[in-house]
């Protein structure tokens, strides 16, 4: 009979390793999963252009200032803000809110909706489903023939967007809000990847698709693609804030989750339920054991575990109560050389980091085996 389980001393995310590859709002989505318990490697995949400094942003600003279109999309509150800031900073700004005032704006959600009252101006519409495909049907379904459309950008891909809108006659001018591109120090990046394809993260984290394309395209550039395809198609998770942000990854064959709400805090919530539920959890020696990435959760206590003793227990788990070879062991640990007292001495360890040294069983002359409860053999023999 197991060890009653008391409440967790650890956050649903303690023991997962998770990759960060968002360059805006980095430091609040590393906060949210650190505070769940989660070790964060952050790797920027992009850098945004500086609005100030953005020529495209400038003459698109003058554009719209000598020429007005017909109707303005606002898609993003801190892009729509951004824009006002930067065309004030250019001594714009009371030029390009007075152009705006006199055209039809729509507003994709509340948000953006706020952003744009604040500035001073009044939004004809908005959808209360914060979707980019509302705004176009309800922009086809009005007509757009003839029509000079302005559409605020934020660094991501409108798949089908723009065409659409030129299919239905309409000139189409967008105005590039952060423009994304690739990141000045490279290192964090091709450490991400190294960790990706060594398994040494549980979850990888997109929170736009120009994020998620600079990283495979990062991969491809070192020969890594197809080992970071592998590994996320097997072992590490894809958690994208949302579809548009998944298609990189898509479009390569790689499976996402996605939050139903488009959000930091749902994309962390997602995470927290997918990813515990991937850990593997055994009955041993009376005691319930789960492996996560780099920590173990005997009878709900966090036990964290040092990279070669993880390697050890992975192995031993694979084939739960069968004795593993020490030379089959030695082959898991990383970096190992022929010395099978490396095996010894990483299981010493090992050991004194579960704190129930019973829980691993030494058979003379043969290796070492998880010291599975009888009446979960069966069930596991297999496995």
């Amino acid at each position: 009979m197991y060890e009653e389980e008391q409440r967790p001393d650890h956050g649903p995310l303690a023991g997962f390793t998770v990759g960060v590859t968002a360059a805006r709002r980095a430091d609040e989505l590393g906060v949210l999963l650190q505070r769940r318990g989660a070790a964060v490697l952050h790797a920027p995949a992009l850098r945004i252009v500086p609005l100030a400094d953005d020529s495209e942003l400038l003459a698109a600003t003058k554009e719209i200032i000598e020429r007005a279109p017909d109707i303005v999309v606002a898609t993003t509150a801190i892009g729509f803000r951004g824009w006002v800031e930067a065309a004030d900073g250019w001594g714009l700004g009371e030029d390009l809110l007075a152009r705006l005032g006199g055209v039809r704006i729509m507003a994709r959600g509340p948000k953006v909706k706020g952003a744009v009252r604040a500035a001073g101006l009044t939004e004809e519409w908005s959808p209360s489903s914060e979707s980019m495909a509302e705004v176009l049907d309800r922009l086809l379904e009005e007509g757009v023939d003839g029509l000079r459309i302005a559409i605020q950008l934020h660094g991501e891909p409108l798949p089908g967007f723009v065409e659409a809108l030129r299919e239905g006659g309409a000139e189409v001018l967008g105005v590039p809000v952060y423009r994304w591109m690739p990141p000045e120090d490279i290192t964090p990046v091709d450490r991400l990847l190294d960790a990706t394809v060594a398994r040494a993260l549980d979850a990888v984290t997109f929170t736009s698709a120009p994020a998620a394309a600079s990283l495979l395209s990062r991969a491809e550039d070192r020969g890594l693609l197809d080992d970071v395809l592998a590994a996320l198609s097997h072992d590490v998770l894809s958690a994208c804030v949302g579809p548009v942000t998944a298609l990189p990854l898509q479009s390569r064959g790689i499976d996402t989750i996605q939050p139903e709400r488009f959000r930091l805090g749902p994309l962390v919530q997602l995470l927290c339920q997918e990813l515990p539920g991937r850990a593997r959890s055994l009955p041993v020696a009376g005691h319930r054991v789960e492996i996560r990435g780099h920590a173990v959760l005997v009878d709900g206590h966090l036990k964290p575990v040092p990279p070669a003793g993880m390697s050890l227990l992975r192995a031993l788990s694979r084939r739960p109560g069968w004795v593993v070879a020490r030379a089959d062991l030695l082959r898991a640990l990383p970096g190992s050389g022929r010395d099978e007292h490396a095996v010894e001495t990483a299981m010493a360890r090992l050991r004194t980091a579960l704190g129930t040294p019973k829980l691993i069983q030494t058979v003379v002359k043969r290796g070492y085996r998880l010291a599975l409860d009888p009446t979960a053999e069966t069930k596991y023999a297999d496995a």
